[in-house]
């Protein structure tokens, strides 16, 4: 049976959700507060988590960061506000998916089958270490090197570099990144990709101008492709 936490602050929409999602034979452990959901991690043990980002106690990017730095239970942000660079600011700090408010206890279960449909298939997917010339990915670690030496990145930086290194000399465009890896399946955020792009050739000690890796496919994206 699926296991929903869910952080809510405003009592009618906490009971309302855990009402319609009990309902479809979820079991759900709710509470108004970042400091006990954080308590319910351990004892609850959810399949994912619905956090509400207006929260009295803390911020709910902070309590987003204390979840993450716990384990890796999806994590799925609520807000009121459809702007994309939040949204891509959260996805970035280690959000799974988000939820536009109002949304539905359908919508909801929807989510988080799709996210945890996906952890799945990464599981499948992220097997053993990949190796590309002298740059190594291990998956499982979440670890990369380059000629040995350990590659300092961030959550993304790491989600992108795996993405294209398991598709070498595959050509993705930005729009299948932007669905893939900061799971927003919509136009636009072209920006988003270019910069992490940007900062991960820097740490892979290369440029745009002359990149040995990652390279650019002016009108279509990028692909990753072994320098030797």
């Amino acid at each position: 049976m699926l296991r929903i936490l869910v952080v809510e602050d405003d009592d009618d929409i906490r009971a309302g959700l855990t009402r319609a999602l009990t309902q479809q034979g979820v079991t759900v452990a709710a509470v108004a507060r970042g400091g006990d959901a954080l308590g319910r991690l351990g004892d609850f043990a959810p399949d994912a988590v619905i956090l509400d980002l207006g929260l009295p106690d803390l911020d709910g990017a902070d309590v987003l960061a204390m979840i993450r730095s716990l384990g890796d239970v999806p994590v799925l942000v609520a807000t009121a506000r459809d702007d994309e660079r939040e949204i891509v600011r959260l996805l970035d700090a280690g959000a799974d998916d988000y939820l536009i408010k109002p949304y539905s206890a359908a919508q909801v279960l929807a989510r988080v089958r799709a996210v945890l449909r996906r952890g799945r298939t990464d599981a499948h997917e992220h097997v053993g270490t990949v190796d590309v010339a002298e740059l190594s990915i291990d998956p499982q670690g979440r670890e990369a090197h380059l000629a040995g030496t350990p590659l300092v990145l961030t959550r993304k930086e790491f989600d992108l570099l795996l993405y294209l290194v398991q598709r070498p000399g595959q050509v993705v465009s930005k729009r299948d990144l932007l669905a893939d890896v900061w799971n927003l399946p919509w136009g636009g955020g072209d920006r988003t990709v270019d910069v992490h792009v940007s900062w991960l050739r820097r740490k892979l000690g290369e440029s745009a101008a002359e990149p040995r890796f990652l390279h650019s496919v002016r009108g279509v994206g990028v692909k990753l492709v072994d320098p030797s």
